[in-house]
């Protein structure tokens, strides 16, 4: 998603609007330039043009060394799932043959539940806890999708075994900055160690969203439908189980800001149902998720030592990390059974 702190007179409109001639798009003047409030990867701006509304994507005027081919991969992706059931924004039109890469999309009609709760959702116990079996139907649903639809994309073949040494590499690199005197994280090699040794035997290649959790939700205004799935940049094809262990791992702790949700063990009940898919160790992927994530923050925590991230931040997702392996030993210890 998008900073709030977008500087739109940076994007050439009289570029945009002839680009938008060249589509077939409904002509008229750009009217209505207003940024999206969001992340901050990522430019997101909505705009008019000929009476219809958009939400332009691209990289920040500083791209990042990569911002140009994310944008590239989510275009592909969000045109690959047009004509899925897969609740996600509609691709209208994507430069991609040059950079910077920049797509257009249709307005999603719905809300995000971290930024807080609208009526009726608000009021109604039922309709929060749908949400969660919502939430678990559309991934449901994505995992059905067959990975042929993005030919090429990603690389299926080992993935789940390069998952530990590719995170404790990570980890490892960390040791690169300045200051930072390495990961002081309980339980980490027997994590490690129990990931290696139950390592799932087989599964279903499908396409994975890769950040999947309540933040990059949206859902309807009048229902606990889901109305999208938003952000792909970390789209691949490898295991759609591990989108689950992820929500599992991000599920909101005390359902702090959707209160009533259902309970994980429901969650995975619910995907059941809806999938083919062998859910037998259910519990890997969640602690493989814990284990992934809490190696991601403490990079913050690292660079905060070597003065390129503020240290309290640091410290708070340091201790961040320690409850993600804290909760991928309860995961081990059977909190999913």
């Amino acid at each position: 998603m998008t900073s709030t702190h977008i500087d739109v007179s940076a994007i050439d409109l009289d570029e945009l609007d002839a680009w938008m001639d060249e589509q077939g798009l409904p002509p008229g003047p750009i009217t209505g330039v207003t940024p999206v409030p969001g992340g901050t990867q990522n430019v997101m701006v909505r705009l008019e043009r000929g009476g219809r509304p958009y939400i332009l994507r691209r990289p920040p005027q500083h791209a990042r060394r990569k911002s140009n081919e994310v944008l590239r991969r989510e275009a592909r992706v969000l045109a690959a799932l047009h004509d899925t059931p897969v609740p996600a924004p509609t691709l209208v039109a994507a430069q991609t043959a040059r950079e910077p890469v920049f797509y257009l999309m249709d307005p999603v009609d719905g809300f995000n539940p971290s930024t807080g709760l609208p009526e009726p959702h608000a009021s109604d116990p039922a309709i929060r806890h749908r949400m969660g079996l919502e939430a678990a139907a559309a991934l449901a649903e994505l995992g059905r999708v067959d990975p042929e639809v993005l030919p090429g994309f990603g690389r299926p073949e080992g993935f789940l075994e390069r998952q530990v040494p590719r995170w404790l590499k990570e980890l490892d690199s960390y040791g690169e900055l300045d200051g930072y005197p390495g990961p002081d994280i309980p339980g980490l090699s027997e994590t490690a160690g129990w990931l290696t040794r139950n390592l799932p035997r087989a599964f279903v290649p499908g396409v994975m969203h890769g950040d999947y959790h309540f933040a990059n939700l949206m859902f309807a205004t009048d229902s606990p439908r889901v109305a999208a799935i938003v952000d792909w940049e970390m789209c691949t094809i490898g295991d759609p189980l591990v989108d689950l262990g992820w929500l599992l791992a991000m599920w909101p702790a005390g359902n702090d800001h959707v209160p009533g949700l259902p309970e994980p063990r429901e969650i995975i009940a619910y995907y059941a149902a809806l999938s083919e898919r062998d859910l037998s160790a259910i519990d890997w992927y969640a602690v493989m998720a814990c284990f992934k994530l809490g190696i991601v923050l403490e990079g913050t925590h690292a660079r905060a030592f070597a003065g390129k991230a503020p240290r309290d931040i640091g410290d708070l997702l340091h201790a961040t990390t320690l409850g993600l392996f804290e909760r991928a030993q309860e995961f081990v210890h059977g909190a999913l059974n």
